[in-house]
């Protein structure tokens, strides 16, 4: 398998992921402004959005969508924690992890990295992304270790990833004291250090 994929970007998690597995993978870095890959690749011819992750396998065939990837790595591995059982509640609670994750979370900090960003702009941006980490300090609350309690999941990839992205915009997480704690939990495994030390982020 090939990962593509941009440093510090929403790929993080399925890079992280992957270690987590243990799986035999490759990495090719994206240049997403130029839209060429480091191999020398158009990565249109890849991906024709664009954009990171994308998720070439063994056969030729390409996945994109990191909520999709992520799920299908972790179901390389059969029945593990990473991923539920399908068709159970554990599995739609992870999917609607994933999808929060994404549709609200990422898509709120998605403002903050334009460069074309007003002042005003930017402090409402900033007062969006606030909203959702108070809904996730809340669910913190029950002093759970994950958001699907003792094990950690793909959600927890893509959640960490995307909470980590508050240092790169003048956020300071310790505001929401659950989240900044589960961030630095989830940094501390050892397959999340592999990869924030593959893509010097570490």
């Amino acid at each position: 398998m090939k990962l593509y994929y941009k440093q510090g970007a929403c790929s993080l998690a399925s890079h992280i992921i992957l270690n987590e597995i243990g799986a035999n993978f490759e990495l090719d870095e994206v240049d997403t402004a130029k839209g060429e890959t480091k191999s020398g690749r158009d990565y249109k011819t890849i991906n024709p959005n664009g954009y990171v992750p994308a998720l070439e396998l063994d056969s030729g065939e390409i996945l994109t969508e990191g909520p999709a990837i992520l799920q299908y790595i972790a179901a390389l591995n059969g029945e593990t924690n990473l991923i539920a059982k399908q068709g159970t509640i554990e599995q739609t609670r992870i999917q609607q992890h994933l999808n929060y994750a994404g549709t609200e979370l990422h898509h709120a900090f998605g403002p903050l990295f334009s460069s074309s960003i007003t002042e005003t702009e930017k402090q409402q941006a900033k007062a969006n992304v606030a909203r959702k980490f108070d809904y996730l300090n809340k669910l913190f609350s029950d002093g759970r270790t994950y958001v699907m309690g003792d094990n950690f999941t793909v959600a927890d990839a893509y959640l960490f990833v995307v909470s980590n992205w508050s240092n790169f915009v003048g956020i300071d997480l310790t505001q929401w004291p659950r989240i900044s704690t589960y961030a630095e939990r989830v940094s501390k495994r050892p397959a999340t250090q592999t990869a924030l030390k593959t893509e010097g982020l570490i």
